[in-house]
């Protein structure tokens, strides 16, 4: 059955994959980009693939974007906007972190209350919280983002909670590492403030965690199971892909509660 799906940050990576999949799948796409040089590129894409996608800048930032919202009917919100850096929590400058929660939780909670309550209003609708491994692990030198993510977790279960009451279904999908250039454009990030003159953090400790970069999936395979999932009528609250990643966050997860200090 075809559905409408609203996509926030679909100008790249996974987001537009997911736009552009789901489009071929028959559903009618609202897709939305943070920049007006991205939306240039997506409608030209899906012209060129024959599709026909509604396509326009949305900065979920910017109060008079945000607004659009509300002008359209949609089954499904997907909340995929995100930025991402890293660098060490004990140094990291307080506003990167300030400009990563902005982005990825109050903006991103913003723009899903929105949908929100449009869904409550007709008595239906889906929420997609577009999560990451780093909701639920923790990583070293990627602690901006992973403090971001493990809030997005708690927004989206307590969100579960409180809506299934008026038949709005919530949920998260949380993606491995990825090679779709979103993480290592992170890497590099905290390097224009980072010096080692000044910063007790070794170089050295944070190059060899990126070194990790290096064996990222295929979007691909991702792209393929948001298609799968984000139009389903019935699925896990939260989808952790690939399997092999899921199994390692449920073992970190079992480690942390035996954890000593």
């Amino acid at each position: 059955m075809s559905k409408t799906i609203f996509i926030t940050g679909a100008g790249s990576g996974l987001g537009k994959g997911a736009a552009i999949g789901l489009a071929k799948k028959g559903h009618a796409i609202i897709a939305t980009t943070e920049t007006t040089s991205q939306k240039t590129a997506l409608l030209e894409e899906s012209k060129d693939l024959g599709l026909d996608i509604e396509v326009f800048k949305l900065d979920i930032t910017n109060e008079r974007d945000l607004k659009q919202i509300v002008k359209y009917d949609f089954d499904i919100f997907v909340a995929n906007a995100a930025i991402n850096e890293g660098g060490a929590l004990a140094e990291v400058p307080m506003d990167r972190v300030r400009a990563l929660f902005e982005v990825n939780v109050f903006a991103t909670l913003e723009s899903v209350q929105l949908a929100a309550k449009k869904f409550v209003e007709k008595r239906s609708g889906k929420i997609i919280f577009l999560s990451s491994m780093a909701g639920i692990s923790a990583t070293p030198y990627v602690g901006p983002y992973t403090a971001t993510k493990h809030a997005i977790e708690g927004i989206a279960q307590t969100m579960q909670a409180e809506l299934q009451e008026f038949g709005v279904k919530v949920a998260t999908i949380n993606p491995g590492a990825y090679a779709t250039g979103f993480n290592d454009r992170s890497a590099e990030e905290k390097y224009k403030w980072y010096d080692p003159e000044k910063n007790f953090t070794r170089r050295e400790d944070m190059k060899k965690q990126e070194e990790k970069l290096k064996n990222q999936y295929d979007p691909e395979d991702m792209i393929e199971k948001m298609i799968e999932i984000i139009p389903a009528e019935q699925h896990q609250f939260r989808t952790v892909h690939p399997q092999e990643v899921e199994e390692q966050l449920k073992k970190t997860e079992k480690e942390r509660w035996e954890m000593k200090i």
